[in-house]
């Protein structure tokens, strides 16, 4: 395998890439993914934009704000430029902490174009969360909302706010700044994004995607799956610190020319009111939200949609069910990864299975393999493996030999695939906890609860939860002088909420004498998931 010359000169990102033995097979068999060598993906998305379709377009929108493509572009390379002055060159790592707004899409495209990399976070993170991200990709400085500077500051890290309308905040930078860059000439294999997702372990893994990368999810889950057109307007939850969220409610829209209304948060009811006055056309959200809106009064206002996507968690047959009945329209499942930057198995329209995800996204190829590797016959439940045009390169980090075997990317899930090829969800292979659409790492949380002088020692499980798909469960033993009690599980609660994003903080703790162990010391954590599912435990010594 041969990259292209780099136009990088910082090369701290090619320096870290895994070796090419240990790289997952890429696969370019559809016309649509044939790239050229030297690509920018944000010149392909914007000022491609502007060419096709012209600089009136509306573009990104807010409640209280709407860009056009020729506003979104001209900021894009005012950020572009400001970057360059202040000394970013190609290759250097650009933070960004925010929540979605217009001016986090500009931050992002103006990274790219300036050759940068950019690494999105989401504001809720805390410091020591962020240190952990600060210190694996070494960042030169960090663009934040103006609302959300306080924990970068506990970095040796120059901080530019945006939004804000002070003399230093970017925007007034901008002003200062011509209107047209010209696009660093970037290899179509040169990192573009450094996006985080947290393992097993609690310590944050940098997935690598390339130009060409960003690119290839729209060439093939958006173009065949999602299918938009350019007077769509998208909408939705995920963060574009997510992958979910960067391809859904940026890349997808600014790759056909459709306009995306970006929303800083939305609770289920809230979300529905911005479809119907804005007169979304796609959104992306996950289960948990669909099933909150279809079960409440506002149900008729998902009747404007054209498209509906849902990930992040296992969809059920229900919910899609009674989506199409308020609709007429199927919901689009998907499963994809940080990893594999996007969606790779999904259905739309009359390939809709309910209570299957789906089948193979074109452009990608699945299978489900046993502990050896080996394919198993349909109906045999294993492990799902994938390959395609996007794949897992660990930054520097040699769990990546965990998610690539021989040159297939190991989602971590467990699948079954059906004779008309089908896949069905069975469960994650790991100790990773999905709830309404956020993955948390059990071992993460419990990393926060040690602090707390009252916790001896804890373990943390998925519970199945209605209405989330899971919540964060945890099993505690107690300091000795601890008492146990309400007043403790709040306090344990407020704890973690203050060291970690709010998200992941124990919806159910439960307080135990000891934790279930096998003779090495290690945590048996699937008794503990049995107790949390309240199933009965089997013959033995009990957790508590």
């Amino acid at each position: 395998m041969r990259l292209q010359p780099s136009a990088h000169v910082d090369t701290f990102c090619r320096d870290h890439l895994p070796p090419f033995g240990q790289w997952p097979g890429l696969r370019f068999e559809l016309p649509e993914l044939q790239y050229p060598d030297r690509l920018n993906a944000a010149t392909r998305l914007i000022d491609g934009a502007v060419t096709r379709w012209g600089a009136q377009r509306r573009a990104v929108l807010s409640p209280g704000t709407s860009w056009t493509y020729g506003e979104l572009l001209a900021r894009a390379n005012q950020v572009a430029g400001e970057l360059t002055a202040l000394g970013v060159v190609p290759g250097n790592r650009v933070l960004l902490r925010g929540p979605n707004t217009p001016w986090l899409a500009a931050c992002w495209l103006g990274v790219l174009k300036a050759g940068a990399v950019a690494v999105t976070t989401m504001p809720m993170l805390r410091a020591h969360e962020l240190a952990k991200i600060v210190e694996a990709c070494a960042p030169t400085l960090a663009l934040s909302d103006h609302r959300y500077p306080a924990e970068l500051r506990a970095f040796d890290l120059p901080i530019v706010t945006y939004g804000g309308d002070g003399p230093d905040d970017l925007a007034a930078r901008c002003r200062a700044r011509p209107a047209v860059f010209e696009d660093v000439d970037t290899a179509a294999d040169d990192v573009a994004i450094l996006a985080f997702t947290s393992g097993t372990t609690g310590a944050p893994k940098a997935t690598m995607h390339f130009h060409r990368d960003l690119l290839a999810v729209a060439d093939t889950f958006s173009r065949h799956l999602v299918k938009p057109e350019p007077e769509d307007l998208f909408c939705g939850t995920p963060p574009l610190a997510f992958t979910f969220g960067l391809g859904g409610l940026l890349v997808f829209p600014l790759h056909a020319g459709a306009a995306t209304l970006l929303v800083e948060r939305a609770t289920p009811a809230e979300l529905a009111d911005l479809v119907a006055e804005h007169g979304v056309s796609v959104l992306f959200t996950a289960p948990t939200a669909y099933r909150a809106i279809l079960t409440s009064d506002r149900r008729p206002l998902l009747a404007g949609l054209r498209r509906a996507v849902s990930a992040g968690e296992a969809l059920p047959a229900s919910v899609a069910t009674d989506f199409h009945d308020a609709t007429g329209h199927w919901l689009i499942d998907g499963i994809g990864s940080t990893e594999m930057l996007h969606v790779f198995i999904s259905a739309a329209d009359e390939d809709v299975r309910p209570g299957a995800t789906g089948r193979v996204v074109p452009g990608y190829h699945a299978r489900i393999v046993d502990a050896e590797g080996k394919p198993v016959p349909d109906g045999t439940a294993g492990r799902l493996a994938v390959q395609g045009p996007t794949g897992c390169r660990y930054l520097a980090d040699d769990r990546q030999t965990v998610f690539v075997e021989d040159g297939w990317n190991l989602t971590g899930d467990t699948y079954v695939r059906d004779t008309e090829g089908y896949f069905h969800y069975r469960a994650r292979s790991d100790d990773m906890i999905v709830s309404s659409g956020y993955n948390i790492s059990g071992p993460e949380v419990e990393e926060v609860l040690l602090r707390h002088p009252a916790v001896l020692d804890c373990a943390v499980v998925a519970a199945p939860d209605e209405a989330r798909g899971s919540v964060v469960a945890a099993y505690v033993v107690l300091a000795e002088g601890a008492e146990t009690g309400p007043a403790t599980v709040t306090e344990l609660q407020d704890f973690a909420k203050s060291l970690a994003a709010p998200y992941k903080y124990p919806r159910r703790v439960e307080f135990v004498t000891d934790l279930p162990r096998n003779p090495s010391g290690k945590v048996q954590r699937y008794l503990l998931r049995r107790r949390a599912a309240g199933e009965p435990e089997p013959a033995g010594p009990a957790p508590a």
